[in-house]
Order: C-alpha cells, then sequence, then structure tokens
C-alpha cells in the first residue's frame, strides 16, 4: 500500500484551525464524533471526490480516486477540524510508519494544543 500525506488535506485543516473551525475534544470522543459511513457516501453525493479528498491526510496511490478506500487518516465531521480526530490520526499513522502523516497531525494537534 502505498500511502502518503495528502498536502491539499494538511493546508486546508491549517487553514479551518486558522479560521476557527476546530474542536477541541478528547482523544476518546472520535468514536463518537468521526462521520459514519452513511454520513461520508452523503458527503460524496452532494460534494464529489474531491472535496471529500480535503478532510483525509493520506492518499493510498493504489487505490482508485473515486473511491473511499483512496482516502485515508479522517481527521473532521466534514464541517471542523477535531482534535480527537488529529490524534487518533496521529497514532494509526505511527503504528503504520507513515512519518509524513504522522508528522502532519502531530504539527495540526499541536496547533489546536496551543489555542487551548
Amino acid at each position: 500500500m502505498a500511502v502518503k500525506l495528502n498536502s491539499t488535506s494538511f493546508n486546508h485543516a491549517k487553514r479551518l484551525i486558522k479560521d476557527g473551525k476546530y474542536v477541541l475534544d478528547d482523544r476518546d470522543a472520535w468514536s463518537e464524533h468521526q462521520p459514519t459511513a452513511e454520513e461520508e457516501n452523503r458527503f460524496i453525493e452532494k460534494n464529489g471526490f474531491d472535496e471529500y479528498s480535503r478532510w483525509y491526510l493520506g492518499v493510498d496511490d493504489d487505490e482508485d480516486p473515486d473511491t473511499k478506500a483512496h482516502y485515508k487518516f479522517p481527521y473532521s465531521d466534514f464541517k471542523k477540524v477535531h482534535r480527537c480526530g488529529l490524534l487518533a490520526a496521529e497514532t494509526r499513522a505511527a503504528q503504520r510508519d507513515y512519518e509524513d502523516i504522522k508528522n502532519a497531525a502531530h504539527q495540526l494537534h499541536e496547533m489546536l494544543d496551543a489555542l487551548k
């Protein structure tokens, strides 16, 4: 699997944080805040895969860009950056040795922690 950082998404997340569109939640909240498969499908139907891609820190080049399988490491509810989503992405990326994604998620979560 060729998973790499989605730099467009990383820049999108930085902009959202600078614009105040974030949630300073706890690590354990991600299971409640993460979009469901049904919510993802509705978002794609309404906005398409280009917009969908902006909410995922990783992309898998082995998967078709017009499938959900192409996008990895979500960090939001399609409205705001969630601290819990960034922490989950950082942990999972570290477990899978995706250093660029781990570092990006870490940088974003540090931006949020500085706002506390």
